[in-house]
């Protein structure tokens, strides 16, 4: 972070001298940095064209697109790095976000279901399955699997914040949600929606000044 211009210069000398699926990669990285996503994308399709079978081309020009809102694109390119590397969690765990965008919650909890196998130390896997059962009304299977995130990262100020909103709004424990939301501003004291909904919780508790302390923190 910082460098990215230098390695955009540095690869660009690199290049002129001999095209390699490396050179372009490194670019294409820096580049998706600077969010020139199509720039990035441009060049992960010449070190694809080098390099066919490099899955990491794949996985990084799906993130490109997806941050281009190029949703289908971007599964495609998530598929083609899982058929050349059918043990890439990290393959499953982002065509398992980019169906949770598309409403496909069923189908993100497969991908993440196949991540954890691979992977049961993945904290990222846990919750975003948390968010997709979330999203199917199952409250306690989502604490249950953010719980887990935490487990393995008790520093996931996210998994906390989610956890408390699921306890909050759908569940109505508002002592567990602020005792989550309390955790995650521990961990992140610039967490401004945690305190807003930690205000919130508090005002559902009649606590009105710690809520308006809550929501002044968040402004």
């Amino acid at each position: 972070k910082g460098r990215e211009q230098t390695v955009i210069r540095l690869t660009t000398q690199s290049l002129k001298l001999r095209s390699t699926a490396k050179g372009y990669f490194l670019r294409a990285y820096a580049k998706s940095d600077l969010k020139d996503y199509q720039g990035a994308i441009a060049d992960y399709n010449k070190a694809i064209a080098i390099n066919p079978k490099d899955a990491r081309a794949y996985l990084n020009r799906g993130y490109a697109k997806s941050d281009l809102k190029d949703y289908q694109g971007s599964i495609a390119d998530f598929n083609k790095a899982i058929a050349i590397n059918p043990q890439y969690a990290a393959a499953y765990i982002n065509r398992g976000v980019i169906k949770d965008k598309l409403k496909d919650y069923q189908g993100s909890i497969a991908d993440y279901n196949k991540a954890i196998v691979i992977n049961p130390k993945d904290a990222r896997a846990y919750y975003n399955r948390g968010l997709a059962k979330s999203d199917l009304k199952d409250y306690q299977g989502s604490i249950a699997d953010y719980s887990k995130a935490i487990a393995i990262n008790p520093q996931y100020d996210d998994a906390y914040y989610n956890r408390g909103n699921t306890k909050g709004r759908h569940l109505g424990d508002y002592q567990g949600a602020i005792a989550d939301y309390n955790k995650a501003i521990a961990i992140n004291p610039q967490y401004a929606d945690a305190y807003t909904n930690r205000g919130i919780a508090k005002d559902e508790l009649k606590d009105y000044q710690g809520a308006i302390s809550d929501y002044n923190k968040a402004i």
